[in-house]
């Protein structure tokens, strides 16, 4: 069962990862959340239906306007289209240059901000020599296969490894790309402001420092972490965080801006010393490993690798307003991604064909989930 950690500051002149407004500023104004009622301590899932089946080492997923979903093959290198009715399937096309050894390969997607226009994909994916942010443009009325543009680069120099990839990005409230990134096995980089590895990042659409970062030149928006794996924004655009731990806690995080999480100092909740943010939850990490998470309802909702199970995580006010509790536990296998599709609903994928779980008929799958 999960422990409560230290929680996190909800001090409105603490820097956020982002502004509801699309302010260029990262800034929060004084959050509403301190008067708003939290959640209830005990939420409730239900599962709607399985909307697809058989996919291959699913990583990332990026809804589309038109309901349909949008699923990155980790280990194929491709991306998939999947029809949000029928489930049915169809190769979007492939992502010339991924490495897929070891945990790296074709990881987290998100849509641009302006997608409306620019129709940009944008993927997070390891090559030979690093981990990078690229981006494409989707057309689905070009025949399957064929409806992706060449990757145009829009980061690179991510330090690689066989472990600690990172790979989750999002767009967040303020309109700047997101980078959630692993220290690739060298701990020491994680605490070295000049190493992208172990770090959120935080740049533009075209991969540039964003504005109100805390270096000007630099994209390095918080550090100490270990293997981030998931990025998610609540309705006061607090950002949020899930992370590896080594062998005794795994970790969710309320990110800061410049903030220093810890690793390889701290794992999980610190004693004091250190200037380090203790996790707003931990886990042991039988009980998590986690990957992706979404909010919905009030809660953070947090996906289980090893543990097999969703997470409900409540807040109120920046910090967890009550014990987490687990859903679907053993029932699907390992859960990789959570996405909110709107509302009380959620999108979940299972992760069994990534070569650590013990696939069955059907896996991998992806699930549409009503949750309270």
């Amino acid at each position: 069962m999960a422990v409560l950690g230290a929680g996190c500051s909800s001090d409105s002149s603490e820097p956020e990862g982002g502004s509801s407004s699309g302010a260029a500023s990262p800034s929060g104004s004084a959050s509403s959340s301190e008067t708003s009622d939290a959640p209830p301590d005990k939420g409730s899932v239900d599962v709607l239906r399985t909307v697809a089946t058989g996919l291959k080492s699913p990583w990332g997923l990026a809804p589309l306007p038109d309901g349909n979903l949008l699923v990155a093959s980790r280990d194929e290198g491709e991306i998939v289209q999947v029809d949000g009715e029928s489930g049915k399937t169809s190769e979007a096309g492939p992502v010339p240059g991924v490495d897929a050894e070891g945990e790296g390969g074709l990881l987290g997607l998100a849509l641009s901000p302006g997608y409306a226009s620019d129709q940009l994909v944008y993927a997070y994916f390891t090559t030979e020599s690093d981990n990078r942010v690229a981006s494409m443009r989707y057309d689905p009325k070009k025949p399957p296969g064929e409806r992706l543009s060449a990757p145009s680069t829009v980061f690179k120099g991510i330090p690689k490894g066989f472990t600690h990839n990172g790979g989750r990005i999002a767009f967040g409230p303020d309109k700047m790309l997101y980078v959630g990134t692993g220290e690739s096995g060298d701990e020491g980089l994680a605490q070295d402001k000049e190493s992208f590895g172990g770090k959120i990042l935080r740049m533009t659409p075209d991969g540039e420092p964003a504005e109100g970062n805390p270096d000007a030149d630099s994209v390095v928006w918080s550090y100490g972490h270990r293997n981030v794996q998931g990025l998610a924004w609540d309705e006061d655009r607090r950002l949020w965080a899930s992370e590896f731990g080594q062998d005794t806690w795994d970790e969710l995080n309320h990110i800061v801006k410049d903030g220093n999480y810890g690793w390889p100092d701290v794992e999980g909740e610190g004693d004091g010393e250190g200037d380090f943010r203790d996790p707003a939850e931990q886990w042991r990490t039988a009980d998590a490993s986690p990957s992706g998470i979404a909010v919905a309802e009030g809660s953070v909702w947090m996906a289980g690798l090893r543990g097999e199970r969703l997470w409900r995580i409540p807040l109120s006010g920046g910090k967890p307003s009550a014990e987490p509790q687990a859903f679907l536990e053993g029932e699907y296998g390992r859960l990789r991604t959570v996405v909110s599709a709107g509302g009380d609903k959620l999108w979940v994928v299972t992760n069994e064909t990534d070569g650590r779980g013990s696939p069955e008929k059907g896996d991998d799958r992806i699930l549409e989930v009503r949750v309270r």
